[in-house]
């Protein structure tokens, strides 16, 4: 059975048992942050086994999409060195809420597996292993299915510590957790390994194939075990693992799902080995990236996306250690959603952004890798031992983006190790270095002891008068003088303290001659922070300053901030209600505004919702505050913003028609939404997984925006010589001439190519019964050498061809051998002989092959080697 047939026999078998087919869910958990990635078929049916859900059916089936390559559940480095290691993998599960229990679990687990209906695994060769204390497990297995006591271990906890065994399953450190019975398939006396249990048990003979859970406890952060409310079933058993028992292999990098991905990771490197980690290592990473991105993930450089990026630049580096010379990861998309797309049609919708993003990180990893390998090969030369030195492993890190796993890919290839303990160092030596560089790291309440608070007066107002409480130079309370960097509290100020993504406020401190450029305001502890430099005069403690706000600055800022409550609740109208607020930032030129959604907004969305909130703009509503409690604010159905911290009372804003939006704020605002004049959103991105990010402008500048667009709409009318009415059409024209001209390109260079075939055809030397032609096709691209060589193995019928040329400095070969001779004269092999005088490589099928080299020199001898390899290789 193939890959796919196993798993629709899996969900078919289970359907016909009333299982409910569960798609897989993301890779991203929802609602859960004890994960970081989904990592097991019952991740999606925690609140289920929990009895705080209700799906609305009591058995399920699914093929769930895993990751573990991060977190609890790390394999990252033994993939590609073991048989059955991966970052992806998809796990067969089924599952009882409340409904079956142990019986009918291994009834159902006995009959998928040896029934000739299905699996049809031979009942001799599999093995169980129950929890040692699981009395009821044992005997169902042996009086019940027949499994006779030889065949069955019981495991036990491991150094007496309760629950710790192979047999207790736990999702994580707390949840739904309870004993299991293991399935294991016995590969035969002619393999390596000993039965489960035993010393020799980590051999390849004894497999396991399937984990049959039964879920009893919820363990709680305390580590006390609490029965669930109706005791249930979690079953997983791996894809890829009983594929391979089911092909005869013993390992999943044999079965026919990989050995396509095998096929094509050597396709787009030019054929190289298989057989080799590291193409099992690329095979293995395109699966967990490519479901990553399509469920949200973005490379970045922390959490999941961090992860994401050591993943791909861990596959980028084992193919540049294959002869990678450029981006090939993304090209194994294409393969990928061939083998996968039908069974999770995601991956077919995301396969462009994927590509996309896969390229764009591999070439910027591949901008320093380069220099990072040089470093890390200089330093090895230099080595007095076989340990890499912590410093080394830091600045590979902090300079060049090598994650340590992928210094340590290396490090095991030449048999060295990683100073670890040296590296740690080295990062908490960073770290220190960037808290004391940081502009405002400076702890400027140190020596700073003041009761009360700074009272804020500038709802209203961009003026107003303040007693200075303290001044602080360098942490130090003293006196400031001109030139010094310094911070001014004072007991009341209509500053705006940076909060709730909203900027500080700048402006001025002045007083009878002096004068502090306030570039800052911050809060700390119930105290208005504000920073900036002294220009004239000094400033100290008891002194009374006027405090004025740049008001221009903070009335544009206002507007961006009033617009992002607007489209908040846009957002949530148009997208849904699971769209919340995950950051903001609110200055004078824009608003910035990251939210939680599970994929990119489409288009005609994005017009929706900046309708939406240009509605409210037009409908010059008042924007009303109210101070109240906690409790009523609730009542009134305002929303907390991000970030934000709220005491007892708290300031609840509501703009818009009906209650469009309604959200705790301390921020400034404008009094009537249409103020804001005019919203318009110009960019929409994703930053990390489930999270998107609005850019948007407003009043003025959008409106210079909109003007920007106008200019640019009307140079391009005059290019084309149209108006705005027809200026589509212009250049859907243009583009239309030019598809036709490049098409009429490729029909002369097709024609040239033809030509050049009749004359070269003319020109082939026979060596041992065989026509050879082998030449220099000046000007001519790489399609063009693809099409003589084929068009001269249809004319000359038994042939061996060579064509080259230079384009850019650069030689690109093809080798061209008809079908008759590929069972003694292959092309790959050929070009391999070849390449190297040009300083190059290639491979390829036997009858077609493609190279290329950095050294238009070695061409000649190129060509003039082929008759002597003709000679030497036809057996004559």
């Amino acid at each position: 059975m193939k890959t796919a047939e196993v798993r629709s026999a899996f969900l078919e078998y289970f359907r016909q048992q009333g299982h409910t087919i569960v798609p897989s869910s993301s890779l991203v958990p929802a609602d859960d942050p004890t994960l970081l990635f989904t990592n097991a078929g019952m991740n999606q049916f925690k609140d289920a086994f929990l009895g705080r859900e209700d799906r609305g059916y009591t058995r399920a089936v699914s093929a769930q999409r895993c990751v573990r390559a991060g977190g609890k559940h790390n394999d990252l480095e033994n993939v590609g060195y073991t048989a059955r290691h991966h970052t992806f993998f998809e796990m067969l599960g089924n599952f009882s809420f409340g409904d079956y229990f142990k019986k009918e679990a291994i009834h159902y687990a006995w009959e998928f597996l040896t029934s000739q209906d299905w699996l049809g695994l031979d009942k001799e060769r599999l093995w169980v292993t129950v929890y040692e204390t699981d009395e009821e497990a044992y005997r169902i297995w042996n009086q019940k299915i027949g499994v006779p006591e030889a065949r069955i271990v019981c495991i036990g906890d491991e150094d007496d510590v309760p629950y710790k065994s192979d047999n207790f399953w736990a999702m994580g450190d707390t949840g739904p957790c309870g004993p299991c019975t293991e399935v294991f398939y016995d590969h035969g006396p002619e393999v390596e390994g000993g039965p489960p249990g035993s010393p020799e048990e980590d051999g390849d003979r004894y497999i396991e194939i399937w984990n049959v859970v039964f879920m009893q406890f919820n363990r709680t952060a305390d580590g006390q075990m609490h029965n669930l409310p109706s005791p249930s079933v979690d079953t997983g058993m791996g894809l890829e693992r009983i594929t391979a028992v089911l092909q005869g292999v013993h390992s999943n990098y044999e079965i026919d799902l990989f050995q396509d991905l095998l096929a094509a990771v050597s396709d787009v490197l030019g054929g190289v080995d298989t057989s080799q980690a590291s193409v099992r290592v690329i095979a293995d990473h395109i699966r967990s990236c490519a479901f990553l991105i399509s469920d949200g993930v973005m490379p970045s450089n922390e959490g999941r996306g961090f992860v994401l990026r050591r993943i791909i630049r861990r596959a980028a580096r084992h193919g540049n250690k294959l002869g990678a010379t450029g981006a090939f990861f993304h090209k194994l998309v294409a393969p990928l959603e061939s083998l996968m797309g039908e069974a999770y049609p995601e991956l077919q919708k995301a396969r462009p952004q994927i590509e996309k993003i896969l390229l764009q990180e591999e070439q910027q990893f591949a901008r320093t890798l380069e220099k990072g390998l040089r470093l890390l090969e200089d330093d090895i030369s230099r080595l007095e031992n076989n340990e890499i030195p912590g410093e080394t492993v830091f600045t590979l890190y902090d300079t060049y983006g090598f994650p340590v796993d992928l210094t340590n890919d290396i490090a095991r290839e030449r048999g060295l190790t990683l100073d670890l303990e040296g590296y740690e160092k080295a990062m908490e030596a960073q770290r220190e270095r960037a808290r004391a560089a940081s502009k405002f790291g400076v702890d400027y309440n140190a020596g700073l002891s003041l009761s009360g608070h700074t009272e804020f007066v500038g709802y209203n107002n961009f003026h107003g008068k303040g007693e200075v409480r303290a001044v602080l130079v360098d942490g130090e309370q003293k006196q400031a003088t001109v030139g010094d960097h310094a911070v001014v509290i004072l007991d009341q100020t209509p500053f705006y303290a940076e909060a709730g993504g909203q900027v500080g406020d700048t402006g001025v401190l002045s007083w009878a001659g002096g004068r502090f450029e306030v570039e800052d305001t911050r809060k700390e502890d119930g105290h208005h922070l504000h920073i900036g430099r002294v220009v004239a005069g000094e400033v100290e403690p008891g002194m009374s300053v006027d405090a004025e706000v740049n008001g221009e600055r903070r009335e544009k800022t206002a507007l961006n901030h009033s617009a992002t409550h607007l489209l908040h609740a846009a957002l949530r109208e148009v997208l849904g209600e699971h769209v919340a607020q995950k950051g903001s930032l609110v200055n004078a030129e824009r608003l910035r505004f990251d939210f939680s959604h599970f994929e990119a907004v489409t288009p005609e969305e994005m017009a929706r919702i900046e309708d939406r909130v240009n509605e409210q703009v037009r409908a010059n509503t008042g924007v009303e505050t109210r101070v109240t409690d906690m409790e009523t604010a609730k009542s009134m159905g305002a929303m907390a913003l991000f970030g934000e911290k709220y005491g007892d009372t708290v300031r609840v804003l509501s703009m818009g028609t009906d209650g469009f939006s309604i959200e705790l704020c301390g921020g400034t605002h404008v009094h009537r939404t249409g103020d804001i004049g005019l919203c318009r959103i110009v960019a929409e991105t994703g930053i990390s997984s489930g999270v998107r990010r609005i850019e948007a402008l407003t009043g003025d500048a959008a409106l210079a925006h909109d003007r920007s667009v106008e200019n640019q709409l009307n140079r391009i009318c005059g290019l084309v010589k149209g108006s705005h009415e027809n200026v589509v059409e212009r250049v859907e024209g243009l583009s239309e001439r030019n598809r036709s001209m490049e098409k009429e390109i490729e029909r002369l260079k097709a024609k040239l190519a033809s030509s050049a075939g009749s004359d070269l055809a003319s020109s082939a030397v026979d060596v041992n019964g065989i026509k050879v032609v082998a030449a220099d096709m000046q000007g001519a691209d790489r399609k063009a050498l693809m099409e003589t060589a084929d068009q001269l193995r249809n004319k000359l019928g038994t042939a061996v061809i060579l064509l080259g040329a230079v384009e850019d400095g650069k030689v690109t070969l093809v080798a061209g051998v008809t079908k008759d001779l590929t069972g003694t004269l292959k092309a790959g092999d050929l070009m391999k002989s070849v390449a190297p005088k040009v300083d190059g490589k290639g491979g390829g099928r036997p009858d077609m092959a493609q190279g290329g080299g950095s050294d238009p020199d070695g061409l000649p001898d190129a060509i003039a080697a082929v008759e002597g390899w003709v000679r030497d290789n036809s057996g004559a």
